[in-house]
């Protein structure tokens, strides 16, 4: 068995997605020399968030990216609407915020991810390694100096100073680390699909709510990926009820869809997605640090998960970057990251779990045609409209731009 090839670098990232794409990209852009690695041969894959909201579109903006950003395929939303129980409703209005983009930008996730790694290739202190999986840490005395990984070409070991794990919700990194995890229960899962598009189909709005059920449309051009929401461990249930009889319901949603829903004749077509709401009651220990997805699963509700766990690696870059640059960061040093994102993440997610018991809970309630009183509200005076703007466009704790940049 020959030997692992080996590598040394400062930082070493776990995972390219949202998070671990932009603290490489924040870090290499401040001089320190880091590796990602992502275990796929490439960025595309269904059923990944792409909701890129105005406090993303803001740091674009601060990094003079967004021009640029702006000439990639994307729909742009400023105001969110649903249809609750048949009424059209509006919930947010983004174009009140103080941003420079006053609207959310979907775009599909594997664009922004190749957009975000195309520019940080620029920078000579950063390094992409693709369909390179990490399985497991390397710890000397406690201390977490590394990673090993399999590749097409064998194994590899890379150590550095800092290990950052943004691996997501099912993090080799958060497991080996020995981290411990707080579950929140959500009563919903989500089948996602594919249904075609054709011209005439309305515009992109946030969902269809029918006595606390919803279906999601995201607009993919030529398709629409459909996110359904049914209670926790009822797939197998509505299996058994018959594919024709999953077709009315989702009509009952969606009358537009009656001509196409047939497309949907296997239950292949139809993925389960298990909603989880967690986070770490540590996010770190000497030499490693988790940050999004790895350290906190979101719910998809409000689409804020890639903001979020965005924010995260801003405010990683923003504490340790310089630091970084010359050495090794303490423990004490990866706590400052906890500290400033995990009340925010924390206010996230309560609001989330709420919403899924209160709000959307798969269940049916309430006269056909009623309105919640919260929708009502909004219904009747525009100016509440800018509150869950602000709440979902920027977050309780938007996080700019400040670690240093080397030309």
């Amino acid at each position: 068995m020959s030997a692992p090839e080996k590598l040394q670098t400062r930082c070493v990232i776990v995972g390219g997605g949202p998070a671990g794409m932009m603290a490489g990209y924040l870090l290499a852009r401040a001089g320190v020399p880091v590796i990602v690695l992502e275990k796929h041969a490439d960025f595309f894959r269904d059923f990944r968030g792409d909701t890129i909201h105005p406090s993303t579109l803001e740091l674009m903006h601060e990094l003079g990216l967004l021009d640029e950003f702006l000439k990639q395929p994307h729909q742009e939303l400023r105001e969110l609407r649903a249809v609750v129980n048949g009424q059209p409703v509006p919930v947010a209005d983004f174009t009140k915020l103080p941003t420079h983009c006053k609207f959310i930008a979907f775009m599909p996730q594997w664009d922004f991810l190749n957009f975000l790694s195309s520019h940080a290739k620029r920078f000579q202190t950063f390094q992409l390694y693709m369909e390179t999986e990490v399985v497991d840490l390397l710890i000397e005395d406690s201390r977490v100096v590394g990673v090993r990984a399999k590749t097409p070409r064998g194994e590899l070991e890379v150590r550095a100073d800092l290990v950052i794990g943004a691996d997501g919700r099912h993090s080799i990194v958060h497991t080996r680390g020995g981290f411990k995890q707080c579950e929140f229960g959500v009563p919903i899962d989500v089948l996602w699909m594919r249904i075609s598009k054709k011209q005439g189909d309305p515009k992109q709005t946030l969902g269809f709510f029918l006595h606390g059920k919803l279906l999601v449309l995201l607009d993919r051009d030529d398709y629409w990926q459909c996110g359904f929401v049914i209670p926790k461990g009822g797939f197998d249930e509505i299996k058994a009820r018959g594919l024709p009889e999953f077709h009315n319901e989702l009509v009952s949603f969606v009358d537009f869809l009656r001509d196409r829903v047939a497309e949907l004749d296997d239950w292949s077509k139809i993925k389960l997605l298990t909603v989880q709401i967690n986070r770490l009651r540590d996010w770190c220990r000497e030499g490693l640090l988790c940050i999004g997805d790895s350290a906190h699963a979101m719910s998809p509700a409000g689409g804020v998960g890639i903001n979020l766990a965005i924010q995260d690696a801003v405010a990683t870059a923003n504490l340790l970057a310089e630091k970084l640059r010359s050495g090794p960061v303490s423990v004490d040093d990866l706590r400052k990251v906890q500290t400033r994102r995990e009340w925010p993440t924390r206010l996230i997610q309560g609001m989330q779990v709420f919403i899924h018991r209160r709000v959307v809970t798969g269940r049916t309630s309430g006269r056909r045609n009623s309105l919640p009183f919260v929708v009502r509200l909004l219904k009747w005076f525009p100016v509440l409209r800018q509150l869950p703007a602000r709440f979902i466009g920027l977050g309780p704790r938007p996080e700019y731009f400040r670690s240093p940049t080397v030309t």
